[in-house]
């Protein structure tokens, strides 16, 4: 089986690298009969692409070489694209990928780092430390106390890895944690699970809410105007999914408006958020650079320690475990 790693052009801080790969199969020494070439240009992608089995690449590759472009005889043995990402929307709908070509994301490596920014976001809020940021910036000394995370309420919206993760840490703090999620299933660290469609009834008892859901077509917008003043009077908010999850002009109407207490996000609409975006300065609100979820420590090693459970999978009859399903988009 032939696999090709394509880095994107003059990455210094996640390139995949032979050293990493050497090492993953030490962790795994039944990966046998592999073999790989990498990559970073234009010609390097062609002959790879040709070649491979399976490509191994960022979502940002696939989407500017292959979304729309990618006839049979481009990569006749194809059998899988592997994304180092777990959010894929910038690939759907996903009409442009062959049949017998299974999109694969890396879902499983971001839960550890995502619960802790997750965690840490839930006690800045706690704490008004958004409000104290900006207060710093005015050179305001005005004091405001703060009540604990234990015996508060936590809407965390998405269940996955990301979400699972935080709603552990927030039930070890002693919160109660209402899971919502695409069907009631209950969760190991929920007191409460409900199905997307019954989000409405929840939504009034969050002293915080967590958006931690991929993008899809049903989850764009989920969080409108209508659905954020439903929240109760000073909730908090945290977003480490998408900046399309929520109405991003309403969030700073009612921040800006009293009703929220705070919002911590990760994430905007678009990316790099523009300097003179409203987000920046809406009061008690906290922006940070989509980087809540990826260690470089351990990033690419757990991704293709992930990778090689597919292809042990794949190998054995059990599919791809981390096959993305075009009709839910994740």
């Amino acid at each position: 089986m032939r696999i090709h790693v394509q880095n994107p052009a003059g990455e210094t801080l996640f390139p995949i690298t032979e050293a990493q790969w050497r090492q993953a199969l030490t962790r795994h020494p039944d990966m046998t009969g592999l073999t790989v070439s990498f990559a970073d240009d234009d010609a390097g992608f062609a002959a790879g692409l040709g070649e491979a089995d399976i490509l191994l690449t960022w979502v940002s590759e696939v989407d500017r070489r292959l979304k729309g472009k990618l006839p049979p005889e481009r990569a006749p043995g194809l059998k899988a694209i592997f994304c180092t990402s777990a959010g894929v929307d910038r690939l759907l709908p996903m009409d442009w990928l062959p049949a017998r070509t299974a999109l694969l994301n890396n879902r499983g490596t971001h839960g550890a780092k995502a619960g802790e920014y997750g965690i840490m976001a839930l006690l800045m809020l706690a704490n008004h430390i958004p409000t104290f940021a900006q207060a710093q910036q005015r050179g305001e000394w005005r004091p405001r106390f703060a009540t604990l995370l234990a015996g508060r309420t936590v809407c965390v919206v998405g269940l996955g890895t990301l979400g699972g993760a935080v709603a552990g840490w927030a039930k070890r703090f002693g919160m109660t944690v209402i899971g919502v999620r695409s069907r009631a299933t209950p969760h190991e660290s929920c007191d409460e699970v409900v199905a997307q469609g019954d989000m409405d009834s929840v939504l009034p008892r969050a002293d915080y809410l967590v958006l931690a859901c991929p993008l899809t077509p049903e989850t764009r917008g989920l969080m409108d105007r209508r659905r954020l003043a439903l929240l109760p009077a000073g909730a908090r908010l945290v977003n480490i999914g998408r900046g399309a999850l929520w109405d991003q002009d309403a969030l700073c109407d009612l921040l800006e408006g009293g009703h929220l207490g705070g919002a911590v996000t990760d994430v905007a609409t678009p990316e790099p958020l523009p300097p003179e975006h409203r987000l920046w300065r809406a009061p008690n609100l906290l922006v940070t650079p989509h980087m809540s979820s990826d260690n470089p420590d351990t990033y690419n090693d757990i991704s293709l320690d992930i990778l090689f459970e597919n292809i042990r999978a794949h190998r054995a009859g059990q599919g791809w475990p981390n096959q993305v399903r075009p009709d839910r988009g994740y």
